[in-house]
């Protein structure tokens, strides 16, 4: 369990950092209780509806003999027979989407994190970039040793940085209870109708919280069935429950 927080979970844990980045870029650094409500709010409600309704749902439930992915999921619809190419070209940029969105999303991600000691000085400041290449080389460099090592490694990592983030959120829902009514979607929706375009650009940065999480599915789906050994999630066997 640890070795997956350390795998699968990891990117769960920083999608945070570029998205209240990019959510702040698009509201120009200036917040009302409002706006916070609803960008709260939106970011809430992407995940519930994209992840814990799409996903979770509806995607992991369709499988290619065990198999996942939009291009294993593309023969169950015939994408390759007569009259089909839209479907395999549809699969193609969908593919191509997902290859991005692992390349950009590592070097954003350690870009932020690194980002965050100007919090504290900006004498680092010139050295950001610098130490975001280094640590990425290393990264990529150590994935060799494999998949295994790899979480074991990360995983009391991510364990203290899950702990931390959430004690620091405790406290602050603590101190701020009032935060709580973000979990009302009018709020997204309110912000939404008087925000104009800038609300469009939140919107898209609300949607870096997700990426993370639909890289994961996959991976779930696909260690259910191995250990289940069904097709799918769905079973009727306690394992899978």
């Amino acid at each position: 369990m640890l070795a997956a927080l350390g795998v699968v979970f990891g990117d769960l844990g920083t999608s945070p950092l570029y998205t209240l980045q990019t959510v702040v870029q698009a509201m120009d650094g200036h917040f009302s209780r409002a706006g916070a409500l609803g960008t709260l709010s939106l970011i809430i409600w992407t995940l519930i509806i994209t992840i814990s309704i799409k996903y979770c749902l509806f995607v992991m439930r369709a499988d290619n003999h065990g198999e996942g992915g939009i291009l294993a999921l593309m023969s169950l619809i015939g994408a390759n027979g007569p009259g089909l190419k839209p479907f395999t070209i549809m699969g193609l940029l969908g593919a191509a989407l997902i290859y991005g969105d692992g390349v950009i999303t590592p070097a954003i991600s350690v870009l932020s994190a690194v980002e965050g000691v100007n919090v504290a000085t900006d004498a680092f400041k010139p050295y950001v970039m610098p130490a975001a290449v280094v640590i990425l080389i290393v990264l990529f460099t150590s994935q060799r040793f494999g998949t295994e090592r790899i979480g074991q490694a990360f995983g009391p990592v991510m364990l203290l940085w899950f702990a931390v983030i959430g004690l620091l959120g405790l406290i602050s829902i603590i101190h701020h209870p009032e935060v709580l009514a973000a979990l009302d979607p009018t709020h997204a929706v309110r912000f939404m109708m008087h925000s104009g375009g800038r609300g469009l650009l939140v919107l898209g940065g609300c949607f870096c919280a997700s990426p993370a999480a639909r890289r994961s599915t996959p991976t779930w789906a696909t260690s259910a069935s191995e250990r289940c050994g069904v097709h799918g999630i769905s079973s009727r066997s306690p394992r899978c429950s």
